[in-house]
């Protein structure tokens, strides 16, 4: 086992227990203790700061299909055009299966939407949708600026703004604040199954590459 896969079972396993968790929580014991705390936590910021609530509307842009659909057809392309193939597909197939698996966990789970909201928002609320494709987008990305150049800070910024992000489905009541952490945990899962599975296909392929390359005579 490397270090790689290590970790990635570790991530895998905390997010997939803390996303069950949540189900359990919200679908089970119906309790919405945490819900109530973290939109405390929101509604005392929005109270301390007024001229906040613009910039926050103008941050969850970034979270948004708007955004994400332009996204996730130029970054593969420019990562393409760049030279690099494998990240290009690897980018793409987080935000396609991402998008998809969000769906259909929605759909799954058909949770209603806050009443509170301050923003009209159509849909299905678990798991928040801005939260797990921030985290499958930015997240992939933090992980290729790692992996290419081993640029952690930039890798850390991409995170911590995928966080941001998700904050604002709170901030704005759009979501519960249980909807934005499962949505953070369906991204890391996803994410870590993705990398897994485009590892050992590149591995067959080198593997068929070099069964099929001509032998020196």
């Amino acid at each position: 086992f490397t270090a790689e896969v290590l970790v990635g079972g570790v991530l895998f396993l905390l997010a997939f227990g803390l996303f069950f968790y949540l189900t359990r929580v919200v679908f089970r014991e119906h309790s919405q203790v945490f819900d109530d705390w973290g939109f405390a936590q929101m509604d005392a910021v929005r109270a301390a700061h007024p001229g906040l609530t613009p910039w926050v509307l103008r941050l969850t842009f970034f979270g948004s299909v708007w955004f994400f659909v332009p996204a996730a057809l130029l970054g593969p392309l420019l990562l393409h055009w760049r030279g690099h193939r494998r990240y290009a597909i690897e980018l793409l197939l987080s935000m396609a299966g991402g998008a998809a698996l969000n769906e259909l966990l929605k759909a799954w789970f058909h949770r209603d939407r806050p009443t509170t909201a301050l923003i009209y928002q159509y849909g299905l609320s678990f798991p928040s949708g801005h939260a797990m494709m921030s985290m499958a987008f930015y997240g992939c990305l933090a992980w290729l600026a790692v992996q290419h150049r081993g640029r952690w800070t930039w890798a850390t910024l991409l995170i911590l703004w995928a966080l941001l992000i998700g904050c604002t489905r709170m901030y704005l009541h759009v979501h519960y604040p249980t909807d934005v952490v499962a949505g953070f945990a369906g991204g890391v899962a996803w994410l870590v199954l993705l990398r897994t599975g485009i590892q050992l296909f590149w591995k067959e392929e080198r593997k068929l590459d070099a069964s099929v390359a001509p032998r020196p005579e």
